[in-house]
């Protein structure tokens, strides 16, 4: 008796909680004051779930109709948490949230209360079968939706991708690829924080939240969305902090994309009731005020969001909402028409990448032949996956995804990707997260090796192992290209305090200049990238600092790398002494070689610049060979050089030529960079 007696209240508690309960008056007889106010929330929710539905189902922007909607159905549920369809519309709020999985619950109780309260319950039934990767299961209840929803003709491009992912998602799953995607925890809030955008070389990190900012909250009762940076330090980032100077506002300021050398940036913000986007950039320490971008890009008639850099400057990617047409976003680009006017073309749709439903954010990789594309459409097994397309021969590739972990049936978009490809950065609102949309990290891997650290990127480690080297299944056409990243700062070599310079690359076999950047003026901080199988030339100048050249060969199928320098600059006084890294000579001879020609006109600037100046040129070997011979052949080089200067037009008088062979080393000569660092041209200030 005793066990029937235990038995017997759990299923008394079980019929109560599995019975629906209606929102009627007979049911709530002791407070109808309360039964008016659920009723009357519920109206006021249904209205908004009303509109953003019809958003939904037209490929638009819901805006904040489900949050709202979601607010007013919680007071009824507070009220009455047993009402079939009270829970279905809550789990539809949920399922066109930041928080998706939320929905499980709502939706699962709406259907053991009700199945029938609504039309659509087996397609979100499905929906939240889809979240739990119970992909059979979700197949099953979209083909009750269609079999049972005559309406479902209007509705068919939506159930067919559904029942795709599910198709899609049993393949991918079965085949990860080798990658790990790691939450980074010290990034996100329990709010939505996404939209990354990283440095080439992967230390400072820019991304969009609407957590708490001090600012006015919205309807919904959310904040708006604000701009903030992080910096990587020993492997971990720092507490993000909103964007100083004018870039952020008080409506939804959303980051887009970080230029490469991370001096300009991408947004989008609503620009009276229209989505545009702007470009900020860096000055100094502040960011300023976002300036509305041509109106080839920020047009006047449509919804822009989403921008992106290309690699060559000169394009702007972007995703634009289609006018009279139920597709949602499409990706365009518009280029450059004239340089010197800034003029851009009109905005081109990427055709290839597009599908029938939003398309975008877009990222272009430095190699200009890979673009990383957010769609909800193609092959995805839920909501935004994470596509890849390779330019080849011009035009660019059907998207490929990018498969799972990356991509899972949840919201996964955004891709921001080092250097050299080895990592990126994603937003997701998959489970288990802080809340919302979180930050997550991609670290791409191969066949288990064990790690080499001689030049190793301090970026290269994971929660679960470091590795060194990284692919991916064929599949995933990740880029492969090698990177070298050229980082430091310009900074005075006597106080050490920020220098703002100019610089310049040179391909020192053409001797043409391929680039030329201003360093930052608070922090005289840079980031350049450089491809490989070249010999570049790099000059730094500055006003009243003698100029600076470095000199980098890298050789085709070099590995990635990093190289971190801090460039000293001096000032224009007696006795200051530069090394011209640039100047080639024939081995054992004293014969100028053409890449040499870039450096010395540089030199001859200089002097021209400051008719003053007097120097002498020095010639320096290492301690090979005897010293008669080093100290000739040195004299021989530095009076070669003295003899191009003389003819550019630079008086003899103000020119010396002094060999020294190996008698002033700067580095040891028992290494092979040592000897090579002694091997050099100098000039010293003699007169001013």
């Amino acid at each position: 008796m005793k066990k029937i007696i235990l038995i017997l209240p759990t299923l008394m508690i079980h019929m109560v909680f599995s019975q629906n309960v209606e929102f009627k008056a007979a049911n709530f007889k002791n407070d109808k004051e309360g039964l008016k106010k659920a009723e009357d929330a519920i109206s006021k929710g249904d209205e908004f779930l009303d509109l953003g539905k019809e958003a939904v189902f037209q490929v638009q922007d819901p805006k904040l109709n489900f949050k709202k909607a979601l607010n007013e159905y919680l007071i009824a549920q507070k009220f009455n948490p047993s009402n079939g369809l009270l829970n279905f519309k809550i789990g539809v709020c949920y399922v066109h949230s930041s928080d998706p999985f939320k929905s499980i619950e709502f939706i699962q109780k709406a259907n053991t209360l009700d199945p029938a309260c609504d039309p659509f319950m087996n397609y979100y039934l499905g929906y939240t079968y889809q979240l739990q990767e119970k992909f059979d299961e979700a197949t099953k209840a979209y083909d009750a939706f269609e079999t049972g929803y005559k309406k479902a003709d209007n509705f068919a491009k939506f159930v067919t991708q559904r029942k795709n992912e599910c198709k899609a998602a049993k393949s991918l799953k079965v085949n990860p690829i080798r990658a790990w995607v790691d939450n980074v925890a010290s990034l996100n809030s329990e709010f939505d924080d996404f939209s990354p955008s990283i440095s080439t070389d992967g230390a400072e990190i820019v991304l969009s939240s609407n957590r708490p900012n001090g600012h006015s909250t919205n309807e919904a009762g959310g904040y708006d969305m604000d701009i903030y940076t992080s910096s990587l330090s020993d492997g971990k980032w720092s507490a993000p902090k909103q964007l100083s100077g004018g870039i952020n506002s008080t409506v939804d300021d959303v980051s887009n994309n970080l230029s490469y050398d991370g001096t300009k940036m991408l947004l989008h913000r609503d620009n009276n009731g229209q989505l545009d986007i702007y470009e900020s950039k860096l000055s100094g320490l502040n960011w300023t005020d976002p300036v509305l971008a041509h109106f080839q890009i920020s047009s006047n008639k449509s919804n822009e969001k989403y921008a992106a850099y290309g690699s060559e400057g000169w394009t702007v990617f972007f995703s634009r909402d289609n006018d009279n047409r139920s597709n949602g976003f499409d990706v365009m680009n518009s280029a450059v028409q004239s340089r010197l006017e800034q003029d851009f073309g009109a905005g081109v749709a990427v055709s290839i990448v597009n599908s029938k439903f939003n398309d975008g954010p877009v990222y272009i990789h430095l190699d200009g032949e890979t673009m990383y594309i957010a769609s909800e459409g193609h092959e995805s097994i839920g909501g935004y996956d994470i596509f890849v397309s390779k330019k080849v021969q011009g035009a660019w590739t059907k998207p490929v995804n990018m498969g799972y972990p990356i991509n899972t049936p949840y919201d996964d978009l955004f891709f921001a990707s080092t250097a050299n490809g080895k990592f990126a950065y994603i937003a997701s609102n998959r489970a288990n997260g802080k809340g919302g949309y979180d930050i997550y990290k991609v670290i791409f891997w191969g066949p288990e090796k064990k790690p080499v650290f001689d030049v190793e990127d301090y970026l290269l480690a994971s929660i679960a192992m470091p590795v060194k080297d990284a692919q991916v299944e064929s599949t995933v056409n990740v880029n492969r290209k090698s990177f070298t990243v050229f980082k430091g700062a310009t900074i005075d070599a006597m106080t050490k305090k920020a220098v703002e310079a100019l610089i310049e690359i040179t391909d020192n076999s053409t001797g043409k200049v391929i680039e030329t950047f201003t360093t930052n003026s608070a922090t005289g901080k840079f980031i350049i990238t450089l491809t490989s199988g070249k010999n570049y030339g790099i000059a730094v100048k500055a006003d009243k600092y003698l100029f600076h050249s470095e000199n980098f060969d890298i050789p085709s199928g070099a590995g990635d790398n990093l190289v971190n320098k801090v460039i000293e600059l001096k000032n224009i006084a007696i006795g200051s002494k530069v090394a011209l890294r640039n100047i080639f000579f024939d081995v054992g001879k004293a014969v100028l070689r053409p890449e040499s020609n870039s450096e010395l006109d540089r030199l001859v600037k200089l002097m021209k610049d400051v008719p003053g100046l007097k120097i002498e040129i020095s010639g320096h070997t290492d301690n090979t060979g005897s010293a008669m011979v080093n100290e000739s052949l040195s004299q021989s080089r530095a009076e070669a050089v003295v003899t191009y200067l003389s003819s550019k037009g630079i008086a003899a008088a103000r020119l010396t030529a002094k060999g020294y062979g190996s008698s002033k080393p700067v580095a040891p000569n028992n290494t092979d960079d040592g000897r090579q660092l002694n091997r050099r041209t100098e000039f010293e200030i003699k007169g001013n």
